[in-house]
């Protein structure tokens, strides 16, 4: 997952992705709030085998049939070829292992009944962990009392007229798949699942201790949560669905890193959870795109698409970061960012390479737009690829009436504090608490209709005759279905109305 901070003399955090620019506005300490450590998760039985020593231990997504008995056989195959089975998640047919024996991916590949096999990363799990790079305030922070005033995005997509008819159903559940939440602030307190969270940093194994989905190094998804859901208790900001719950889906490790078998996890946790929207503001690292040509691209397309199907079938309707790119995901040439755990390379790429999972089938794909309703200066597009747009700001272009004057977007962070920042990571959330409105009023809606309900919602923008940053990229189509914006800006008022 990458997070890129901008402008270029803010160092860059890695990955908690799809996010730019910070600004921690120190404003209130959370009081204290005391979580009882849910049961440890059921996972497969590990099996353990003696792994060569020849290489780099890697982790590996194994995929064959989703039935019992050819999980259990190729749990034995990983074994007996030099690797260590973490966790099989048998209703999808996907195996995390673990192996340093270089040929261990050949090995399981051309095994009859191995669909797709290959190495989740490129840099040895022994280099996980590495620092992150801390992003410094760049002003003043406004008072607790102001904070609403800045919400310029709230009043873009009419959050604020919606909230007067409906604020969410408490019995909605949004999955928020990113760094955790802080569960103590006093703007998401009210509104925290404990009993449905989860942290799948270690190896993609689910973790349901309390301390498994607290954020560690990455403020990113408590200001995601804020977003979808900041309780309205007279408390700093206040969500797009401030009356559901959210669970945090810890998919962020220390590193900054989405590694494959998280974002499984992830996906499989929400469909067996039952999660009406999950929120993923992200790329599945390493690959920035993931090609179909190369085995362990391959494999992670197909064991992170047989996740987000799973949890589509059981009812969840997820959405995702377009990502910063300012890249038409519709006429891809080139990628030098990849891979992006160990020494990037410059790769010539097609469309058939796949952002992770923003352009998989199910998901809706969201840019971003700045306070005039224009798409941010580094969102990506793409026609066919962007299914809506939302708020996700816009610092430089397009700045608002308000209070701070600040063009990105207000939201929690950790602490008890609250904070900017922008990116389609901001603009993903956005779309998400309409989907969580929607669910509220269309109570046991199927992710197809609640797709069809947001694309009708949409308020249609046309592709602009001038855009705010003079260089940027050419739109193409009409006004409902354009390569900026999809259907159109999202809109809360009219999810609660139609």
């Amino acid at each position: 997952m990458s997070v890129i901070y901008q402008p270029s003399n803010v160092r860059r955090m890695r990955h908690a992705r799809r996010t730019l620019t910070t600004l921690a506005v120190a404003v209130a300490t959370a009081a204290a709030l005391t979580m009882p450590a849910a049961g440890a998760a059921t996972a497969a039985p590990a099996a353990s085998g003696a792994e060569a020593a020849a290489g780099p231990l890697l982790s590996y997504v194994v995929n064959t049939r989703a039935n019992h008995g050819q999980v259990m056989k190729a749990e034995r195959e990983v074994v007996d070829n030099g690797g260590t089975v973490l966790i099989a998640y048998e209703e999808i047919g996907v195996i995390i292992a673990r192996s340093a024996d270089p040929a261990f991916g050949a090995k399981m590949r051309a095994l009859k009944g191995i669909d797709s096999a290959g190495a989740s990363r490129t840099a040895p799990i022994a280099a996980e962990g590495d620092p992150v790079d801390v992003v410094s305030p760049d002003s003043a922070a406004a008072s607790p009392a102001s904070l609403q005033a800045n919400q310029w995005d709230m009043k873009a997509i009419g959050a604020d007229r919606a909230h007067a008819v409906s604020e969410g159903s408490r019995s909605v559940v949004v999955g928020v798949l990113d760094s955790g939440i802080d569960a103590t602030h006093p703007n998401l307190a009210p509104n925290i699942d404990a009993a449905d969270s989860v942290g799948c940093t270690d190896g993609g194994v689910p973790d349901t201790s309390f301390a498994a989905w607290q954020p560690t190094t990455s403020g990113h998804g408590t200001h995601v949560a804020g977003i979808i859901a900041a309780a309205d208790n007279n408390t700093g900001v206040v969500g797009v669905a401030p009356n559901v719950r959210l669970a945090a889906v810890k998919v962020v490790d220390d590193g900054g890193f989405i590694y494959p078998e998280y974002a499984v996890c992830g996906f499989v946790w929400a469909g067996h959870h039952h999660f009406q929207v999950t929120n993923n503001s992200y790329f599945v690292d390493p690959w920035l795109y993931n090609c179909q040509d190369d085995p362990d691209q391959a494999a992670i397309v197909d064991s992170v698409r047989r996740a987000v199907d799973f949890a589509t079938h059981n009812g969840v309707l997820s959405f995702a970061a377009a990502g910063n790119e300012n890249q038409d995901l519709a006429d891809k040439t080139v990628d030098t960012t990849s891979p992006d755990d160990t020494t990037p390379v410059t790769r010539t790429i097609t469309t058939s390479c796949l952002d992770v999972p923003a352009e998989l089938p199910g998901v809706v794909t969201v840019s971003a737009t700045g306070a005039l309703d224009a798409r941010s200066y580094y969102s990506s597009f793409g026609q066919g690829k962007v299914e809506v747009a939302a708020p996700g700001g816009d610092r430089i272009y397009q700045i608002p009436d308000t209070p701070d004057k600040n063009g990105r977007v207000l939201s929690t962070l950790p602490g008890g504090t609250w904070g900017y920042l922008q990116g389609t990571s901001m603009a993903s959330p956005h779309a998400t608490g309409v989907g969580a409105l929607l669910a509220s009023t269309h109570p046991g809606a199927t992710p197809a209709q609640l797709r069809a309900l947001l694309d009708a919602q949409a308020d249609p923008l046309a592709c602009p005759v001038v855009e705010p940053d003079p260089g940027g990229s050419t739109c193409t189509g009409s006004a409902g279905n354009d390569s900026f914006y999809g259907h159109g800006l999202v809109d809360a008022f009219r999810a609660v109305t139609m």
